[in-house]
């Protein structure tokens, strides 16, 4: 199918150019114009790009792209990254907060599906948009319970601050590096503050709030999005995908 037929419909289901941000979203690199397999990353690198060019992938669609806020020359390993994928005739795609947000395949609206929760709330403001959600238990859940349907529903080993309340019932959670809104569910006197990674000086903050609080690591919190994305495409289009495993530890 046409390259550009891709596109335009990732940029109208995903809204990407109505949704501000430091990533540069949308096509980056175009090819000569056909996609007959599209491969998914969280990250674009080295790694991604050598899978993409083993398995025949036509369009990289990545959440974490090659341009944030400013310019980037085309050298080292920069130019070696973007020669690959010209030479492979690659086509790169980037969605960043676009796909965070979404209310079907976003990292976060997608996880309180995995979950089963239901009824939840938008949560975590950034700049003026509203990345999670906010969730509450029909029955309250003992913490290493709801630790263990984390790990088995996203993935990953979670890392647990357990400052809190051994029941918990009401939860707030935002996918990645959003430990920033920590404070935000203390405010909202959550149970459970889930994300991506932790932060040193958020220690004391949530011990001292006695909040508990999970960490999935960023990459697993934000492989979930790019797999509904995957799995849309795949029905709408028919098309060839492969999902590329590229963990950092992170």
């Amino acid at each position: 199918m046409k390259l550009v037929d891709v596109v335009n419909y990732l940029d109208e289901y995903l809204k990407v150019m109505e949704i501000a941000d430091s990533s540069l979203n949308g096509l980056v690199i175009e090819n000569s114009g056909e996609v007959n397999k599209i491969g998914f990353a969280v990250d674009f690198s080295k790694r991604a790009i050598e899978e993409a060019v083993k398995n025949n992938v036509d369009m990289l669609i990545v959440h974490h792209g090659p341009y944030w806020g400013k310019v980037v020359p085309l050298s080292g390993y920069f130019y070696k990254r973007m020669k690959e994928m010209m030479n492979n005739d690659i086509a790169l795609y980037a969605v960043h907060l676009p796909l965070d947000i979404h209310p079907e395949v976003g990292n976060n609206a997608y996880a309180m599906k995995l979950l089963g929760l239901k009824d939840t709330e938008e949560f975590g403001d950034y700049h003026g948009i509203k990345l999670g959600r906010k969730f509450k238990f029909k029955k309250p859940m003992k913490r290493e319970e709801f630790k263990k349907l984390l790990e088995e529903k996203i993935g990953g080993e979670a890392i647990l601050w357990d400052f809190g309340k051994e029941e918990i019932q009401t939860g707030a959670y935002v996918s990645g590096d959003a430990i920033s809104l920590l404070e935000e569910a203390i405010k909202e006197r959550v149970d459970v503050y889930i994300t991506g990674e932790p932060k040193h000086s958020a220690y004391w903050v949530a011990a001292e709030n006695e909040i508990n609080v999970m960490f999935l690591g960023h990459y697993t919190s934000e492989r979930v999005g790019l797999l509904a994305l995957k799995e849309h495409l795949e029905k709408k289009f028919k098309i060839d995908t492969i999902f590329i495993e590229a963990p950092t530890g992170y």
